[in-house]
């Protein structure tokens, strides 16, 4: 890393004073020409990374998601989600706090923040017990500038995106601070249509079906949020917020040309027919919630509590035709025709209690506890074309209502025992109440456990060169509320997904050695092992009519482990320049189980079997090139790559993408230009043969990656404004999985 020098020039009163002084000492003193700080912009503190953006050139221009994604161990690959080390899931704090908002919304917010207006970025690749996150999760914290003047300002930004189609959107963010009263508000709107094509084929030697067609999903989305802050007085605090998205995506189309080939002893008969489907959705999510602070000393010890109401409803409604055709593709009759209507309400209620004391002797206690209690109602309706009419079949029909209730409690000690060395040593304790009830169908269950979840870490600074650090964790991952709905969603009438109600909760334990070296370049080894892993194996069966049934199932399947080995740098080249920061992974995993049943119905396929270890490397370069010296012209190259990669249903083929980008800055104007995917390597397949039965699933889906965005922003107001406080809502580990 380039270090920067910033010269301190001592002033006197009198230059007299400095000329006598130098002569008077000239045989022991021959000059001060300079005193240099060395400031380092990516060092390693505690149980986190911090990213010094004030010591980068990345910020200008940029806005807060930018910004992210070009920070050290962050990438996002799909320009929506970011991961930390092509790993772990990040979850967005700000301030300290977790961001109450849901996924569309944050990601409106980080685009709306300017990047100038970010102090420091802190990566945690393995949270502390203190942190409420899900098992794989790590944690971006964003530190914003502290603002001190009253007044108002915001951003802008309005985009284009031309991939397939075109995808216009818009979003406007406004801050107002007041003496003690501060309020943020954002609105967003987008359109966005999905094409996907797809080629599957699955079954054996004997029997087996491809199908070769599209999806499209058109999704216009609205939405917004409303953060008021009031200062109490200089120690208490009170915040209140509301967020607020709704979804359309009426008019989906599913377009598959099916041929089903069965072997006749001399050659194979071919059924040839289409899968049309067209499916109209609507989602809504309303959620508040309401935060008391107290700064309970002077020392930076503080009390929160929040309480949260979330309200999620999803409204899917799909009719499915089969028809028959000729060799032209061209439909002939109506050979079967369903419906379904799959309604989701999810209510949750939840509250959090955090204490945090700082005593002396850089000694730290926090002790805190949530509670979540969630209902979840799904009544899913299907119907059949019987007669001229549609019949509601009943077997698939159902009506699950599925309540769950969730306490934690925590508590963690944190300890600097001197300039080298700090650690802390934490545990979280969590009570669960789970049961689903089928209406009607005298179909129940009740799932109750606990987990005790322990968490150590250690950092050590060699010198101001070397740094070393290991933590230990372990964590709960559970099933979206959606995964455990006992539903279908079909791609042919022999082709489905199948939630699943009984997936059990799966156990993370972590372990992860760090170092790093001149806060430039950094080596991690971490190992993982999943204890009841959760994923989505390929179920075959041939019916009695020689019909091929594949049914991706979502299920626990076994043991999975995995350890990875990373390489990465953050540094600057020619006087800041030139901004690179990129990581190499190196993984080995390991899957371990067998299925043959569905839980759901009982049905009993061949068995799924993985005993599998492999290999598989990740890799990823992002450069950032100031193109002029009045820093208003930049150039983004950014890369990444991914060897063949195993997963629970089959073996992913390479993937790779280039992402170009030329910045403008005109005064609080900016315009990107950006091109996505150019040599179209960012195509997603899968293969996979089940040795023991011979039967074999093969995926192929091109979601047209390669695009053209443009982007423009402008901030106004005074850009001084004291932010908001950000606040942690306590129904955030809920919002996670409604997804």
């Amino acid at each position: 890393m380039k270090i920067q020098k910033t010269q301190l020039i001592l002033l006197f009163l009198t230059l007299g004073t400095i000329t006598y002084a130098q002569k008077a000492k000239k045989d022991t003193i021959e000059s001060i020409q300079e005193v240099t700080l060395i400031k380092r912009a990516f060092v390693k503190k505690n149980d986190r990374y911090v990213f010094d953006v004030a010591q980068s050139p990345l910020a200008k221009g940029n806005n807060g998601f930018d910004l992210l994604k070009s920070s050290p161990m962050v990438s996002s690959i799909d320009n929506k989600n970011l991961t930390i080390l092509g790993k772990s899931n990040a979850v967005i704090y700000i301030n300290g706090k977790k961001s109450q908002l849901n996924g569309e919304s944050l990601l409106e917010l980080l685009k709306n923040t300017p990047g100038e207006n970010i102090s420091k970025i802190e990566i945690i690749t393995v949270p502390g017990s203190e942190f409420n996150v899900g098992a794989n999760d790590g944690i971006i914290n964003v530190v914003m500038k502290k603002r001190t003047s009253d007044g108002i300002n915001g951003t802008l930004r309005m985009t284009n995106n031309q991939g397939y189609y075109n995808n216009p959107s818009s979003s406007v963010s406004v801050n107002y601070r007041k003496n003690k009263l501060g309020i943020n508000v954002n609105t967003n709107y987008s359109q966005y249509t999905l094409r996907q094509a797809f080629v599957f084929s699955n079954g054996n030697q004997q029997n087996f079906t491809t199908s070769e067609g599209y999806i499209m999903v058109p999704t216009k989305s609205f939405g917004g949020n409303f953060d008021v802050n009031y200062d109490l007085n200089d120690h208490h605090f009170l915040s209140l917020s509301f967020d607020s998205r709704e979804g359309n995506r009426n008019g989906q189309i599913t377009d598959l040309v099916n041929n089903e080939y069965s072997f006749n002893g001399s050659g194979f008969n071919l059924n040839r027919n289409r899968t049309l489907s067209n499916t109209d959705e609507t989602s809504a999510s309303n959620s508040a919630n309401l935060n008391y602070e107290w700064k309970t000393d002077d020392n930076g010890s503080n009390f929160n509590a929040n309480i949260a109401y979330l309200h999620y409803t999803n409204k899917n409604h799909a009719y499915n035709n089969i028809y028959s055709i000729n060799d032209q593709n061209e439909n002939i009759t109506r050979i079967k025709a369903f419906n379904q209507s799959i309604p989701q309400i999810i209510d949750n209620f939840s509250g959090t209690l955090d204490y945090a004391k700082k005593f002396k002797d850089e000694l730290s206690l926090s002790v805190g506890g949530n509670f979540n209690s969630t209902k979840t109602d799904n009544d899913t309706r299907f119907t059949d074309f019987v007669s001229g009419n549609f019949v509601e079949n009943q077997q698939q029909s159902n009506h699950f209502i599925y309540n769950e209730k969730i306490t934690g409690l925590y508590a963690t000690l944190a300890k600097t025992f001197n300039e080298k060395f700090s650690g802390k040593i934490g545990s979280r304790i969590e009570f669960t109440n789970a049961t689903g009830d089928v209406v009607n169908k005298n179909e129940s269950f009740t799932n109750n456990y606990s987990n005790i979840l322990p968490y150590l870490n250690f950092n050590y600074e060699i010198n101001k060169d070397h740094n070393i650090s290991y933590t230990f964790s372990s964590r709960v991952s559970r099933p979206s509320f959606w995964a455990i709905n006992p539903t279908r969603i079909y791609l042919t009438q022999n082709n489905y997904a199948q939630n699943n109600p009984f997936i059990k909760a799966s156990s993370y334990y972590s372990q992860e050695l760090n170092y790093m070296y001149k806060s430039a370049y950094f080596l991690t080894l971490d190992y993982m092992y999943v204890k009841d892993a959760q994923g989505q194996v390929p179920l075959q069966r041939t019916l009695p009519d020689g019909t091929v049934q594949i049914r991706y199932l979502g299920t626990n399947y076994g043991d999975h482990t995995q350890l990875t080995a990373t390489v990465g740098l953050q540094k600057q080249f020619f006087k800041n320049i030139w901004n690179v920061n990129g990581y190499f992974n190196f993984y080995y995993v390991t899957y371990k189980g067998n299925v043959d049943t569905d839980p759901t119905t009982g049905d009993v396929f061949s068995p799924y079997i993985l005993d599998l270890k492999k290999t598989y490397a990740f890799f990823q370069i992002n450069n950032s090139i100031r193109l002029s010296s009045k820093k208003d012209w930049f150039v983004d190259v950014n890369y990444f790559y991914q060897t063949r990669r195993q997963i629970e249903y089959g073996k992913q083929i390479k993937l790779s993408s280039l992402d170009i980008g030329i910045k403008k800055i005109w005064d609080d104007w900016t315009v990107m230009i950006k091109a996505s995917d150019i040599f179209r390597n960012f195509i997603f397949a899968i293969d996979n043969l089940q040795t023991n039965t011979g039967s074999f699933n093969n995926v192929y889906q091109n979601q047209y990656n390669r695009q053209v965005t443009l982007t423009v922003t402008y901030n106004f107001g005074n850009q001084k404004v004291k932010r908001i406080r950000d606040v942690e809502s306590a129904d955030n580990s809920i919002k996670s999985r409604t997804k």
